[in-house]
């Protein structure tokens, strides 16, 4: 499933409602081409959200999709080619653009249940 995302959308709260819409119960990202003008990771390690303001590059995009929750980790490179990545956080706002491809699975449905060993909510299927 294609989508586009237009600039200043917040990317992963347009990911969550495109999945609510379209009562997606298991999907995936295939790949996203973009960029953000401003960005929220968790960074590795981390409990809290690291801000980057300026425009990046997205050189990738990668996660899974359900009803519950969504899971996304994401590349990004600066203009001078640096790069950065880690867990999506909301307030990734769109510079211009954010062309995604969905998959989605039949007969799968995932859904997230926190996990007492990690303290976070894992996927389920």
């Amino acid at each position: 499933m294609p989508f586009r995302l237009k600039p200043g959308q917040d990317l992963k709260t347009e990911l969550e409602a495109i999945v609510a819409s379209h009562e997606i119960k298991a999907g995936f990202i295939l790949t996203c081409v973009g960029s953000l003008s401003r960005t929220r990771l968790r960074l590795t390690g981390l409990r809290h959200a690291t801000e980057f303001e300026g425009n990046l590059e997205i050189l990738s995009l990668s996660g899974t999709l359900s009803p519950d929750g969504l899971h996304l980790h994401i590349s990004l490179a600066d203009a001078d080619g640096k790069t950065i990545g880690g867990h999506v956080m909301d307030g990734c706002l769109v510079h211009t653009t954010a062309e995604i491809l969905i998959g989605v699975l039949s007969g799968v449905g995932f859904s997230r249940k926190k996990d007492e060993n990690t303290g976070y909510y894992e996927l389920v299927f």
